[in-house]
């Protein structure tokens, strides 16, 4: 895509082992370095949260690392050709998950099985990235931009509010922050952007201020709690706020270098969920400034690379691809190590790789492997044109 990343090809034979070098790789090493540094942070944040927990996660890890693997070397470009197959299968999945799904935490969210559990959202932030990518590059030459914003945003509210229905507000809104992301990269006229962006203030003023005035919910009574209570924790300390002041305690606690084994707040169960929505503050608590550092330095470092593999994609379905990972990635961590701050509201997203959860690890590992395949497909496409891409 971008071709001031691109420079002549030497000939000079140390240039030629060079590239022989690099091609052989077939993949993002820092992008690579990235994902094992957080799946080795997420074992030893669970270890200090829930012991029994790390040897799935292990295996979960140990899955996603294949996975990633194995989508490294798949053409990512065949998917556009089942992109209604793709948008067929996101909606049949989470309305099964509607019909025989299984509670947890007042949430249908999931459908258990006998050893794991299976949680169609997730995979839908995926499938969802992918199908609207197809959209945008199947019909941005057929239809005016507004035309496009308008389709776009239709067939991605659909699955949003079958989302938000079982309830899961947070992949909801994740999903939306892909559709923005995807049309951004497609260079929708930002005050089309503008006008999405406040119809969705609008309604989200409407659904949490007006309509609970005039006795319509909108959405369930504790998803009101938990996207306004972190405005005001201290007037209700026993409400959905309260984990996240022990949060704020906690992560507090750890200081420079952490607490360790002495650790408390999450030890002794006074953050609720510490081993999936609340990880970091595991991190922050018993590791300190310098683990949380750490942990922070590793998504920066994959979220430059994929923001890299963007601006080099070899055809505009592979770079709106890599955007949405970009937007998922971004605004997870974004949104779940605000809430374990005290400055983002509790939604229920997941810290990619740090949570524990089968189906958030091994989504995010497709979503990897999707992000390595562009990666070295744009190689490849570079090579081929007798150009090498820098790193």
């Amino acid at each position: 895509m971008s071709t001031s990343a691109l420079k002549p090809r030497s000939t000079a034979p140390n240039a030629d082992h060079a590239l022989a070098a690099r091609m052989a790789l077939g993949f993002d090493p820092w992008l690579a370095l990235a994902t094992v540094g957080l799946g080795v942070c997420s074992l030893v944040a669970i270890h200090g949260a829930a012991p029994a927990y790390v040897s799935r996660q292990a295996v979960y890890l140990g899955l996603g690392l294949l996975l990633m693997a194995v989508m490294s070397r798949f053409d990512y470009s065949r998917l556009r050709e089942f992109k209604w197959g793709i948008y067929a299968l996101l909606i049949l999945s989470i309305l099964l998950v509607l019909a025989i799904g299984n509670a947890a935490n007042g949430a249908e969210r999931a459908i258990n099985f006998s050893v794991v559990s299976f949680q169609a959202s997730e995979f839908g932030k995926v499938a969802l990235m992918v199908f609207l990518a197809a959209v945008v590059v199947d019909s941005s030459r057929r239809i005016s931009a507004t035309a496009l914003t308008a389709r776009v945003m239709a067939l991605a509210l659909l699955p949003t509010l079958l989302v938000i229905e079982e309830p899961d507000l947070g992949s909801g809104l994740v999903y939306l922050a892909i559709a923005f992301a995807v049309l951004y990269i497609a260079s929708v006229n930002w005050r089309q952007l503008a006008a999405v962006a406040a119809i969705g203030v609008t309604v989200l003023t409407l659904a949490l201020a007006v309509g609970p005035a005039i006795g319509v919910h909108v959405l369930h009574h504790y998803q009101e709690q938990r996207l306004t209570g972190f405005l005001h924790p201290s007037q209700n300390p026993r409400s959905d706020a309260f984990q996240q002041v022990q949060s704020v305690i906690a992560i507090g606690a750890g200081q420079k270098t952490g607490r360790g084994a002495n650790a408390t707040q999450t030890s002794l169960g006074l953050v609720g969920e510490s081993p999936t929505d609340f990880i970091f503050t595991v991190v922050g608590e018993r590791l300190g400034f310098v683990g949380a550092a750490v942990v922070l330095s590793l998504f920066a470092l994959m979220i430059w690379r994929a923001l890299r593999i963007v601006a080099i994609a070899k055809n505009l379905f592979g770079a709106l691809i890599a955007a949405g990972a970009v937007a998922m990635l971004m605004f997870q961590v974004f949104v779940n190590v605000g809430m374990t701050l005290g400055i983002m509201p509790i939604t229920g997203v997941t810290l990619p790789l740090m949570s524990y959860g089968g189906s958030s690890v091994l989504a995010t590992f497709l979503t990897l492997g999707l992000l390595q395949s562009i990666y070295g497909q744009a190689r490849t496409a570079a090579a081929a044109k007798g150009r090498v891409l820098r790193f």
